[in-house]
């Protein structure tokens, strides 16, 4: 589904950003990426979904290169950044249906999948309003149902419980584990690190733009809890 090879990542200065990762997303994963502020998490997403442009190694989506193909990798996924930009002057069911447009999906599942999610997120009474005026829990929503409405093979999300109430952070899971249920998968980030442990059935754990654990989510664990393995790593050098 998503194969990350030998990816390097360096800014202005020659700091590398991200040192050499490589790691394997698999249909019906729900993969953790976890670091801390820096490690490198965001620039390894925004290469992924084809925002950012990389030095060496390659990413593949479905096996098709994000550089040579682009188009055709982000056909297949969608990307949920930390604080999603729409477009303020649109209305909520305008913005569904201009991702709808670009996804080429159909009016029947286009209503059904839109009815679906938003009465899920509860934001169904909110879809006229104009989203200059949602807050930002009701973007974050509004943005997760614009994924989830092309019905995409992979997820990339960085950091989607933020802002998130309690009870669309339950709906978000249950959804993601529903999407993996069916052959799709879910790469993701995040600092709650109770809530990967319990969700992810992978997990990664990145520091100063270096892998420093990656599998399944028990064998990196151990016999300790994730809290303790990810201090640990981060604490030693």
């Amino acid at each position: 589904m998503l194969t990350i090879r030998n990816f390097t990542k360096s800014y202005k200065g020659g700091k590398k950003a991200v040192d050499d990762l490589s790691l394997v997303v698999e249909p019906g994963d729900i993969y953790g990426f976890i670091g801390h502020n820096g490690a490198g998490k965001t620039t390894t997403l925004r290469a992924v979904v084809g925002v950012l442009d990389f030095e060496q190694g390659d990413i593949e989506i479905g096996g098709i290169s994000i550089r040579k193909d682009p188009v055709a990798c982000k056909a297949q996924m969608a990307y949920i950044p930390d604080n999603p930009d729409l477009y303020d002057h649109l209305t909520g069911i305008q913005y569904l249906n201009f991702i709808g447009d670009l996804f080429g999906v159909t009016k029947a599942d286009r209503e059904r999948l839109i009815q679906k999610y938003s009465d899920a997120f509860q934001l169904t009474p909110h879809l006229g309003d104009m989203i200059s005026s949602y807050s930002h829990g009701m973007k974050q929503k509004l943005a997760i149902i614009s994924a989830l409405i092309h019905e995409p093979k992979l997820f990339v999300l960085d950091e989607p419980f933020v802002g998130l109430d309690p009870k669309a952070a339950h709906t978000l899971k249950t959804i993601m584990a529903e999407v993996c249920s069916r052959g799709g998968a879910i790469f993701f980030s995040t600092h709650v690190l109770d809530t990967a442990e319990k969700l992810c059935n992978k997990i990664a754990i990145i520091k100063g733009g270096r892998l420093m654990a990656h599998g399944k989510t028990g064998e990196v664990r151990g016999e300790n809890s994730l809290e303790d393995v990810f201090m640990e790593l981060i604490d030693n050098d």
